[in-house]
């Protein structure tokens, strides 16, 4: 599949620090930072610096240090925050029937509060 990467969305924009924000950890292949509308008291978004509009596009094209880095960063977000023992959601969207709002990979870490079943239909 084809994927087109708009590299004025507004995390290409942080990685190249024309937008600030609040990170939360770096490391050589990822950022991840507190959501500037978060949806629940824990809200961190975790990237990949690399231009992926979503998950599928990731896991097709990156690289494995990339896709390592990536996972970890996720695991270590999740331990800094303390969200383990309570537990806590991750979500990804992606395309227009997922919702996706921003065409870059990006992975919301939601915890803090009881958020609910997954979907309601």
């Amino acid at each position: 599949m084809a994927y087109s990467y708009d590299p004025e969305n507004i995390f290409a924009k942080i990685l190249r620090g024309e937008i600030p924000n609040n990170t939360v950890l770096e490391t050589a292949h990822s950022l991840a930072f507190t959501d500037i509308a978060p949806q629940a008291p824990t809200h961190i978004l975790v990237i990949p610096k690399g231009a992926y509009v979503n998950y599928d596009d990731f896991a097709t094209n990156a690289s494995d240090a990339e896709i390592v880095d990536f996972t970890r960063a996720i695991s270590k977000v999740c331990e800094g925050a303390g969200v383990e023992a309570d537990g806590f959601r991750l979500v990804s969207n992606a395309g227009r029937d997922g919702v996706q709002e921003v065409p870059h990979l990006h992975v919301h870490v939601l915890a803090g509060r009881n958020l609910g079943p997954m979907m309601t239909l």
